[in-house]
C-alpha cells in the first residue's frame, strides 16, 4: 500500500477518513429546536427555559449520549435466585441504565407536575420528557409510569399521604428495600395478561381480603401478568378481580417488615425496541396488595393513568421523530455526494423538508395536549380536548413514528443502518408507542366512545380547530369534510380510521395555522390535507418554501 506523506508515518491512504460526518454530540437539544422553544414560551411554561437549556445541553452531551448506548449494548440480567437458592427476583442494570434514570429523576421527569403545581408545569415535564427521551428511551417507561401512577393513587388518600412524597422526590434510590426507609421510589404497572391483553376485564388474577374489605385494606393476590415493565420499581398498580368486580391495587415489592411480597418474574420478554429496559412476565402468588378506591371501579380508577401515559406514547414518539430528524439533517450537512453536500440536493432537500414538517407537527400537537393536561381541571373545554384529542392523537401521532424513522434511517445511507448511528435503536423502539396503551384500534374505538358518552367533546375538537378557519383554503375543506363524514350514517366504526386520521391532520393544520410559520402552516395544509397526505416522503407539492423549512428543523444549516 502508498503511503501518503501528509499522514502520520505508517498511515497508509486507505486509512484516511474523508467525506464523513463528525458524530452529533455536544450540542443542545433545546435550543436547536425552534419549534420547542416556542411551543414552550406559548404554553405559560417560559418559566422552565433555564432548566430546559440545561438539561438541553445535557441531553446533546457526548457524555449522555454514551450512557444510552452503554444501557442497549448491556442489557438488563435476571436473578430469580441466590446463590444459596433463596427466590430475590431481582433484575440487574449497567451503570449507565442508572445515571439515565438518576438524572431524569433529578430534573422531575416522573413527578414535576405533582410536586409543584402551577401554569406550564405538565407541559415544561413534557418538554423536558422530550428532550431526554432524545437520548435513550428505555428507562423512559418507568419514569413514564411513575408520572401516571400519582392521580390514581391520590384517590386512597392514605396511600397517597404515606408514599407520594417518595414517588415525587427528587432522589433516586434503586434496591429493594421497605418503602418507608427509600429517599425516592418509582412505580410500574401490572394491567395486561395472556388472555386478555387490551381488554383488561377479561383478567382473571384474583383478590381476596386479608380481613376486612374495602379501600385502602390489604388483599392477597394471585394470577399472571402477561406484561410489567421495569420490574425493579418499587411498588405497582396491578388490577384485580374482586367479588365486586376488576379493582385497582398498590403492590408493593418489599413489605414494611423488609420481607420479599411475592413477585416472581418468570423471565424477561426478548422484545422488539430498546434493549435497556427489563420487560417482564410475573406470577402473583397470596401477593399482598392495598386496594385503591372502592372494589369494581378498577378500570375508572386508571381511567387518568392511561390519559398520562397516553400522553407519553405521543412525546416519545415525537421525541424519537425529532432525533431522527436532527441526524438526517446533521449527516447531510456535513456529507458531500455529486460535488456539492447533500443538503444542498434538491430531492434531498425535499425529503429533509418533508419529515422536519411531520417533526413539528407532532411536537406542536404534543405540546398542545400537555397544556390541556395543565387547564383540563378548571375549563371544561381544555378537559375534553385532553380527552379526545389524546386518543386522537395517540392513535396518529404513533403511526407516523416507524414510517419517518425508516425515511430518515434512508437519509443516512448505510451508515444509518449500523447500530452506531442510533438510527436502528430509534427505528426498533417507535413501534411501541402505537401497541403499548391501546393499539391503534383501540385508540379509535376510544375515541368513538368519548365522542358518544361526552356528547360536548365533538362540538369541542371543532371549536378548537375553527379557531384557524378562514386562514387557508385546504383547511377550512378539510374541516367541512369532517363534518359531512362524522355525520353520515350511524355505522360509524369500519371508517374510524380513516375519519380520526383526517381529525388528526387537521387538528396538526390547525395548531401550525395559528402558532408556527407561514410557511410550515402553508406547506403541512398543502401536503397532508391536499395532497398525498405525507405517506410518501419527499413528495411536496411545488411552490412551497422548502428553503425556510430546512431552515427552521435546523437553524444555521
Amino acid at each position: 500500500m502508498a503511503i501518503d506523506e501528509r499522514s502520520p508515518r505508517g498511515v497508509t491512504t486507505t486509512h484516511i477518513v474523508q467525506n464523513q460526518p463528525p458524530p452529533l454530540e455536544d450540542y443542545n437539544v433545546f435550543t436547536r429546536d425552534r419549534a420547542l422553544v416556542e411551543g414552550v414560551r406559548r404554553a405559560d411554561a417560559g418559566w422552565a427555559e433555564p432548566q430546559l437549556r440545561e438539561l438541553g445541553t445535557r441531553a446533546g452531551s457526548a457524555e449522555a449520549i454514551q450512557w444510552g448506548f452503554d444501557a442497549n449494548a448491556n442489557e438488563p440480567i435476571l436473578h430469580t435466585h441466590d446463590r444459596y437458592g433463596h427466590r430475590i427476583d431481582e433484575v440487574t442494570f449497567h451503570p449507565a441504565w442508572h445515571a439515565l434514570l438518576n438524572a431524569a429523576v433529578a430534573y422531575g421527569l416522573h413527578a414535576a407536575p405533582w410536586r409543584g403545581p402551577r401554569p406550564g408545569a405538565h407541559v415544561a415535564r413534557a418538554a423536558s420528557f422530550y428532550l431526554w427521551s432524545q437520548v435513550e428511551a428505555g428507562h423512559g417507561c418507568p419514569i413514564s409510569m411513575t408520572y401516571a401512577a400519582v392521580p390514581a393513587l391520590r384517590r386512597q388518600p392514605e396511600l397517597a399521604e404515606m408514599y407520594e412524597s417518595r414517588i415525587t422526590s427528587l432522589i433516586y434510590d434503586p434496591g429493594l428495600r421497605p418503602l418507608e426507609t427509600k429517599r425516592g421510589i418509582l412505580c410500574g404497572m401490572g394491567m395486561t395478561e395472556k388472555q386478555g391483553g387490551s381488554d383488561v376485564r377479561a383478567n382473571t388474577t384474583t383478590a381476596t381480603p386479608l380481613s376486612s374489605a374495602g379501600p385502602g385494606a390489604a388483599y392477597r393476590l394471585t394470577g399472571h401478568k402477561w406484561f410489567c415493565s421495569a420490574p425493579m420499581c418499587d411498588v405497582f398498580l396491578m388490577l384485580a378481580q374482586t367479588s365486586s368486580g376488576l379493582s385497582c391495587f398498590l403492590v408493593p415489592r418489599v413489605l414494611p417488615d423488609g420481607t420479599r411480597n411475592p413477585f416472581l418474574i418468570q423471565r424477561l420478554k426478548d422484545k422488539l425496541g430498546n434493549r435497556s429496559n427489563a420487560s417482564s412476565e410475573i406470577e402473583l402468588e397470596d401477593t399482598i396488595g392495598y386496594l385503591i378506591n372502592e372494589e369494581g371501579r378498577g378500570v375508572r380508577t386508571i381511567v387518568e393513568m392511561v390519559n398520562c401515559t397516553r400522553l407519553d406514547c405521543i412525546i416519545g414518539t415525537a421525541a424519537n421523530m425529532r432525533q431522527a430528524v436532527a441526524q438526517a439533517l446533521h449527516h447531510a450537512q456535513h456529507r458531500q455526494v455529486f460535488g456539492k453536500q447533500l443538503i444542498d440536493q434538491p430531492l434531498m432537500r425535499m425529503v429533509l423538508a418533508d419529515l422536519a414538517l411531520e417533526s413539528e407537527a407532532a411536537t406542536a400537537v404534543m405540546l398542545r395536549l400537555a397544556a390541556a393536561a395543565d387547564l383540563a381541571e378548571h375549563d371544561p373545554h381544555e378537559a375534553l380536548m385532553k380527552r379526545l384529542g389524546t386518543a386522537i392523537a395517540k392513535f396518529y401521532v404513533t403511526k407516523r413514528g416507524p414510517a419517518l424513522a425508516a425515511e430518515a434511517m434512508e437519509c443516512l445511507g448505510g451508515n444509518g443502518y449500523v447500530e452506531e448511528s442510533i438510527m436502528p435503536r430509534i427505528y426498533r423502539e417507535v413501534p411501541v408507542n402505537s401497541i403499548w396503551e391501546g393499539s391503534g384500534n383501540v385508540n379509535c374505538l376510544d375515541t368513538l366512545r368519548a365522542m358518544r358518552k361526552e356528547p360536548a367533546a365533538l362540538p369541542a375538537y371543532f371549536h378548537e380547530v375553527e379557531m384557524a378557519a378562514g386562514r387557508d383554503a385546504d383547511l377550512d375543506a378539510a374541516i367541512t369534510w369532517l363534518r359531512g363524514e362524522i355525520t353520515a350514517g350511524d355505522d360509524f366504526e369500519p371508517r374510524a380510521r380513516r375519519v380520526i386520521t383526517r381529525m388528526a391532520q387537521v387538528l396538526q393544520a390547525a395548531l401550525l395555522v395559528r402558532h408556527s410559520t407561514p410557511e410550515v402552516a402553508r406547506a403541512f395544509c398543502a401536503s397532508r390535507l391536499a395532497g398525498n397526505g405525507g405517506w410518501v416522503f419527499g413528495d411536496l407539492p411545488d411552490g412551497l418554501a422548502i428553503d425556510a423549512l430546512v431552515e427552521r428543523a435546523w437553524p444555521n444549516v
